[in-house]
């Protein structure tokens, strides 16, 4: 794909990384963003304005002379108490309207960024593949299921990717609370999360897109996406403290004194996260064709190292 591309959630931690992955392939894009002041995208990026989902807006003039569209906008993370209608509308109605306007529009590429919740819950029983039938355990996955059903029943060519936890600079949620930890002087008590999950980084999911756009044997497909490797909680922090310069200084402590604690703090998602196994396969995706970089743990601590600076 050579056409200009738009990229809706273009501001956000994926979103800003993809505009200049994008860029960076020769791609032109559109930046569609509710701060377009708010944040710096590359030379020759066109920023346009666009409300929140919550209401119904007018897609057309938006994708007036666009090829293909990274659908990215929508509820980044999982938040307690939130009502379920705001995740159907926001992810689910709000992607429904958009890829019916792009059916319209005559749009070539369409490409959703769905998530690994929308076919598991926080952690699974053996190795996921797409295969799997989908069991989302809470609004957030029902919500992102409902909306690739909807990106399915379009007349498009579409591709959507469940990715697992993503890392790298900017990282929110657990990843960030673990670098938090990571650059405390403390010996940590997490040497005994020892569960294996797979994790994909930021330029690995970032790639992953430009390879669903202009690959054709990824068209009316569905991709798990995760970095080759799974890894453990107790890897996790021992990459960022060497990308920090520092030992693991890790120990152990029987998991139960972590479970409860948390789970009457209502981390209880944190706790399957961090104690529990979701570990998928990206084979699929590996044998159309997209070269992801296998080294995890080395990625995790040159993102330690960037940040540190």
């Amino acid at each position: 794909m050579s056409g200009r591309v738009l990229v809706t959630g273009a501001s956000g931690f994926v979103g800003h990384a993809l505009v200049r992955t994008l860029v960076s392939a020769g791609i032109p894009v559109r930046a569609a963003t509710r701060t377009p002041s708010a944040t710096a995208f590359p030379g020759g990026v066109e920023v346009v304005a666009v409300p929140d989902h919550m209401q119904p807006f007018d897609w057309a003039p938006v994708l007036d002379g666009v090829e293909g569209v990274v659908h990215l906008a929508g509820i980044a993370h999982i938040g307690p108490g939130t009502d379920p209608a705001v995740y159907d509308r926001v992810i689910h109605a709000a992607t429904a309207e958009l890829v019916a306007a792009c059916s319209r529009a005559g749009i070539k590429r369409f490409v959703f960024m769905s998530s690994v919740r929308a076919q598991s819950g926080a952690c699974a029983d053996g190795v996921l593949t797409e295969t799997d039938p989908p069991h989302p355990t809470e609004v957030y996955g029902r919500a992102k299921l409902a909306a690739e059903a909807a990106v399915k029943a379009a007349d498009i060519a579409w591709t959507v990717l469940r990715p697992v936890m993503v890392y790298g600079p900017g990282a929110k949620g657990n990843i960030a609370r673990l670098q938090r930890l990571a650059e405390t002087p403390w010996p940590l008590p997490l040497a005994s999360f020892t569960a294996h999950r797979s994790l994909v980084s930021l330029d690995n999911l970032t790639r992953a897109v430009v390879f669903a756009l202009r690959a054709g044997v990824t068209e009316r497909q569905t991709y798990l996406v995760g970095d080759p490797k799974p890894v453990t909680v107790a890897e996790i922090v021992a990459a960022l403290r060497e990308g920090l310069g520092r030992p693991p200084r890790l120990f152990a402590v029987p998991l139960p004194l972590f479970e409860l604690p948390l789970k009457l703090l209502g981390l209880g998602d944190m706790w399957e996260r961090l104690a529990g196994s979701l570990v998928v396969d990206p084979g699929k995706l590996i044998a159309a064709g997209w070269r992801p970089d296998a080294d995890t743990l080395g990625a995790l601590a040159r993102m330690a190292a960037a940040h540190s600076h």
